[in-house]
């Protein structure tokens, strides 16, 4: 061979074959994974072209005298794509967009927390011995109003009276924390 003379090589023949199976069975093989991927086109079209891939990785497929089209071959190999890419999408945590984490709640951390119950604590220290009993038994033990007045041995409008203004004296000491109280 001499210098200048160029020689078509065995992979710029497959590269031309591949455009021509790809201009012959594109479109059906794209139908068959734009259905498999759910009407998702760009999803479709990464199974259409890795499928190519694959015929251009395994030409002894494609040229094989056992069948009489390779359609049937990519279309196998374009649906076990599919197949994979779906169990690949499940097994893994679903992807969270911008826009719900904007509209996510943003919850305190453990230290916020631990602040805030320190500060609330000292704030029922404040509070009258009567006031502070009825706070305790009806919104830290969750008691129900007739099992306070029970428990204190008061009328159930005297519980509703000291748990009213129990909690009109907290709002005072704790300012930052109104919108929690109400």
């Amino acid at each position: 061979m001499t210098a200048g003379t160029t020689t078509i090589t065995p992979r710029t023949t497959a590269e031309h074959e591949l455009a021509a199976l790809q201009r012959e069975h594109g479109r059906p093989l794209f139908a068959l994974l734009l259905r498999l991927s759910d009407g998702d086109r760009q999803r479709a079209e990464d199974l259409v072209q890795e499928t190519f891939v694959r015929a251009w990785q395994h030409p002894e497929a494609l040229r094989a005298d056992a069948f009489d089209s390779v359609l049937p071959w990519l279309l196998t190999v374009g649906r076990r794509l599919a197949i994979d890419a779906r169990r690949a999408r499940q097994a893994r945590p679903p992807e969270v967009g911008d826009a719900v984490l904007d509209n996510a709640r943003v919850c305190a951390d453990h230290a916020e927390r631990s602040a805030a119950t320190l500060d609330v604590r000292e704030a029922v220290k404040t509070l009258t011995p009567e006031h502070r009993e009825v706070l305790v038994l009806v919104y830290f033990h969750g008691a129900s109003v007739a099992e306070a007045a029970a428990a204190l041995g008061i009328p159930p409008g005297t519980v509703k009276s000291r748990a009213y203004y129990a909690l009109r004296a907290l709002r005072r000491v704790l300012p930052g924390y109104a919108a929690d109280l109400h």
